[in-house]
């Protein structure tokens, strides 16, 4: 079975696991956009860059002969899903989406919850603060202007000088991060408010905890709507909807 996974997450990796484990059964592609410069690559084929649109990844499934799809993309990567969902529809590919549950406050979490990064921007305010900037590298724009803050920037990959808020200061690091660690770093950076977005998972989870722990403020970007798509959870989920469809081609194969 020819497999296209398009990934990166958390989920993806654990997913790439699980499928060279499953040995000749099925024919996997993994797709990474390229966003992070140091990716970590599993023992698969692997392709780098994007597809060209809708169009581009119809054509690259009819030409490699795919029998199915799953997207294991980033909960904000919207676009890549919404093409993934439209190019697998016309192909007639079975398609199945990983997404990780995002995070609910609890009792003693201080969220501000907006819907998008220009908000998030506008919810720090005009006084200065020192912010925990925690969205990516590829979100930055809407804090250019946001106010005189002072910013630390933690991401993978170390943004374009041209990306960043004046004066920011950048945090290269690649979770899984600890609770002691994140309170350590709230701490010493006398931090006064957090900037994520609800990415889910347990990877940088902590932050929320340590927030907690300390009394701050979290401002929240909420998921945006994605394309609908049959959803699992988590990369086993996944991977017994791959083995189901297998048996089941398998079988058919067999009767014709």
């Amino acid at each position: 079975m020819r497999v296209l996974v398009l990934g990166g997450t958390t989920e993806a990796r654990a997913l790439y696991g699980l499928l060279e484990q499953a040995g000749a059964r099925f024919a996997v592609t993994v797709s990474l956009a390229g966003a992070t410069r140091a990716p970590v690559l599993p023992r698969l084929a692997v392709r780098i860059g994007g597809f060209g649109g809708v169009d581009g990844l119809y054509d690259w499934l009819l030409a490699h002969l795919v029998d199915a799809v799953i997207d294991a993309t980033h909960p904000f990567a919207v676009r890549m899903s919404g093409n993934a969902v439209q190019a697998c529809t016309r192909a007639g590919v079975a398609l199945l989406r990983v997404e990780r549950p995002g995070w609910t406050p609890v009792e003693g979490d201080h969220w501000i919850r907006v819907a998008s990064m220009q908000a998030a921007a506008r919810a720090l305010g005009t006084t200065p603060r020192r912010v925990l900037l925690t969205v990516g590298r590829k979100d930055l724009l809407p804090f250019h202007h946001a106010g005189a803050h002072d910013w630390l920037l933690r991401s993978v990959d170390r943004p374009d000088a041209s990306l960043l808020p004046p004066g920011a200061r950048v945090l290269q690091a690649r979770g899984p991060f600890d609770v002691a660690a994140e309170e350590a770093l709230l701490r010493d950076e006398r931090i006064d408010v957090i900037v994520t977005k609800n990415s889910g998972g347990t990877a940088t989870h902590a932050k929320l905890v340590a927030a907690r722990a300390l009394g701050l403020p979290v401002i929240m970007v909420d998921r945006p709507a994605v394309a609908p798509a049959p959803t699992v959870a988590d990369a086993e989920e996944a991977m017994a909807w791959l083995e189901r469809l297998y048996t089941h081609d398998s079988s058919t194969r067999r009767e014709v």
